[in-house]
């Protein structure tokens, strides 16, 4: 990896992000938009930065929220990398989102309804195409050896970039820019997902509502954003001097075959997509410090996961970020892989908000949940994020130190 990008309720750059997390800043708040009123919950996680401060106006017009933010975070990844040249047939983007560009669809539907077939946008189906994000980044980049959209719900971001490992191991691509995206705060999506009783609604209680591990968790609270790395074949960095940040040496992608929404109890699938990342990256669960986990401050997903972690890398320690940036969606995956790399380079562990404590449950398996000050890690050698998905989507992703 030679470069990191990303824009979310915490910051709008990476910078900012890591100055965030370093204070233990929740980035939850109330819902101010007038639509929020009649809805069950009405607090979320917005992005810290109005994406339409950092684009032209035609990109501002043109492209829906998921894909702004994609774009954002993109550009910072790929300055990040130094620009890198390379044969635009040889530069690919694989780029996700989870529920894709909602906002986009309900506005065309909107206008529709209210206005008339008329004023329909000749512009709207290129923005809401589920590959619009994906599409955005590679046209900006001039990218010709495939732009890809593997979307996977809450699993998406990581698991286009797994699939960017994938294109470069099998010499399809020499730089592949990664990661994922979404911006979902509508009415409808806050409530569908409320309906589902999915999300938390300590309405009262913004800054504490998202609670991974916590024995009184009652949902996750949606964010919206984007993270995005720059992935270089070993060879194509080498040549060109390139700085890098760190290496991606191990993924994995496994599914439940269990259930639409709820995760498979005995965690079977998620335990087998982590140990084949370890596997893949010649890893020994002993040489884990650190795992950023999926952890939404959901009742059941928390506690497989958790069970899961305590199995297969027992002496790591675990930060659930979410707490302090929301459920980003598609965008989780992305963000969290950035927050592992820097992670990993400054050898310290983001917080977990733990304002209720941790659950017994799970304070019985021994997972050792990093708190709300973060860690010093001065040892840190090899990290994990996970990312799982409605559908029984499992993604895990494994990366060293460059030795």
């Amino acid at each position: 990896m030679t470069g990191l990008g990303t824009t979310n309720p915490l910051g709008g750059d990476v910078p900012n992000t890591w100055r965030a997390l370093h204070a233990g800043q929740s980035a939850v708040r109330a819902l101010d938009a007038d639509w929020a009123g009649d809805l069950p919950v009405r607090i979320a996680a917005p992005l810290a930065v109005d994406p339409n401060t950092q684009l032209s106006t035609r990109q501002r017009r043109r492209l829906d929220r998921s894909s702004q933010a994609a774009l954002v975070a993109a550009l910072e990844a790929w300055a990040d990398a130094g620009a890198p040249v390379v044969d635009p047939e040889r530069l690919a983007v694989s780029v996700s989102p989870g529920i894709g560009p909602v906002l986009s669809v309900m506005g065309a539907w909107d206008a529709l309804r209210q206005q008339g077939p008329r004023r329909v946008a000749p512009t709207a189906i290129p923005a809401l195409m589920p590959n619009a994000p994906a599409a955005t980044v590679g046209l900006e980049l001039g990218a010709r050896a495939g732009v890809h959209a593997p979307v996977s719900a809450c699993a998406s971001g990581a698991e286009a970039i797994a699939y960017g490992t994938d294109l470069i191991a099998l010499g399809r691509a020499d730089v592949v820019v990664a990661g994922g995206t979404d911006a979902a705060l509508h009415p409808m999506v806050v409530a569908a997902f409320a309906a589902m009783r999915a999300l938390s609604t300590r309405n009262d209680d913004p800054a504490t509502a998202s609670r991974p591990f916590a024995v009184d968790r009652d949902g996750f609270v949606l964010g919206e954003g984007a993270g995005m790395l720059v992935l270089e074949a070993a060879e194509h960095a080498a040549a060109r001097e390139a700085r890098v940040l760190a290496v991606l040496a191990g993924s994995a992608v496994t599914a439940d075959g269990f259930d639409a929404v709820r995760p498979e109890p005995g965690g079977v699938q998620q335990e087998r997509a982590l140990r084949l990342a370890l596997r893949r990256a010649g890893l020994e669960a002993a040489q884990v410090g650190h795992v950023n986990a999926h952890a939404t401050s959901t009742p059941a997903g928390d506690a497989v996961e958790a069970a899961v972690l305590a199995r297969t890398v027992p002496g790591a320690g675990v930060s659930a970020t979410k707490s302090l940036t929301g459920h980003l969606l598609g965008g989780a995956g992305g963000l969290e892989a950035v927050l592992t790399v820097l992670a990993m380079q400054d050898r310290w562990l983001p917080p977990t908000l733990l304002p209720g404590g941790i659950d017994p449950a799970i304070a019985a398996l021994g997972l050792d949940v990093v708190g709300p000050g973060g860690r010093a890690a001065p040892t840190l050698e090899a990290a994990v994020s996970t990312s799982f998905g409605f559908g029984g989507h499992n993604v895990a992703l494994a990366f060293t130190r460059l030795s």
